[in-house]
């Protein structure tokens, strides 16, 4: 049972340790079954001038999107998952 809790407990604060390294960005307290579907969160970034949009996962209250700017320059950029708001972006090396 003791490890069962265990278990439990690391499902539940995971996902926010993993979010933790991303300077402790937070996007929304609403819970995932209000979030617009992943496909949509990839489109709304390619609307506002994004392309090649390669892969969108789930890191702790967010989105966290790779994709390309209008530069060409590979991004990472964490969405609000509620309401499509960028709230943060990394261009990487």
């Amino acid at each position: 049972m003791k490890s069962i809790l265990i278990c439990a407990l690391a499902v539940v604060a995971l996902p926010g340790f993993t979010f933790a390294d991303d300077d402790n960005a937070s996007c929304t307290t609403e819970p995932q079954s209000t979030w617009m579907k992943s496909e949509a969160a990839a489109s709304k970034l390619q609307s506002a001038g994004y392309s090649d949009v390669r892969d969108v996962k789930v890191a702790g209250t967010c989105y966290e999107i790779y994709a390309f700017t209008a530069k060409n320059e590979r991004v990472e950029v964490y969405m609000n998952p509620v309401t499509g708001e960028i709230v943060k972006e990394e261009v990487e090396d």
